[in-house]
Parts: structure tokens; C-alpha cells; sequence
């Protein structure tokens, strides 16, 4: 999975603000995630983004799976 991710997901200064990005086309992996968590389909995406791949999409996902892994998380103050 780490060849999918440094294949797919760029950090670059110069494109969004240097978010996490697809290949380093403007489509940072956030609106990937908020589409998916919205109920858009991999492949209503992909319908709407030609330029995206399925492994764009995967990668994004693997992407936010590694940023939460944590040994544990405390309870935050209410």
C-alpha cells in the first residue's frame, strides 16, 4: 500500500496550498473523502472526475486510514 500511496498522493506547495492531492492534479484527497462520506459512489466519481482512477480513489482512502491510526485517543473536554 505505501507504492499505491507515494504513487498517488502528492504534497506539493504550489497546487492547493500543499494539501494532500491525486497525482498532483488539483482534486485534494479531503474532497475525495467528503464525497465518499456524502454517499457519492466510486463511480459517480469517477463519471464526473474522467481524469481519476479507481486506485486514486483507494489511495485516498489508504491515505486516511494511515492518518488515523493512533495508539489511542483521549476524550476531548466537552
Amino acid at each position: 500500500m505505501t507504492t499505491l500511496l507515494s504513487e498517488r498522493i502528492t504534497i506539493d506547495s504550489s497546487i492547493c496550498h500543499g494539501k494532500p492531492c491525486i497525482r498532483g492534479l488539483r482534486y485534494p484527497v479531503e474532497n475525495i473523502l467528503e464525497w465518499l462520506s456524502a454517499g457519492m459512489s466510486v463511480e459517480a466519481i469517477l463519471a464526473d472526475y474522467e481524469d481519476l482512477e479507481r486506485e486514486d480513489i483507494m489511495a485516498a482512502l489508504a491515505f486516511a486510514s494511515d492518518l488515523v491510526k493512533v495508539k489511542r485517543i483521549a476524550q476531548l473536554a466537552a
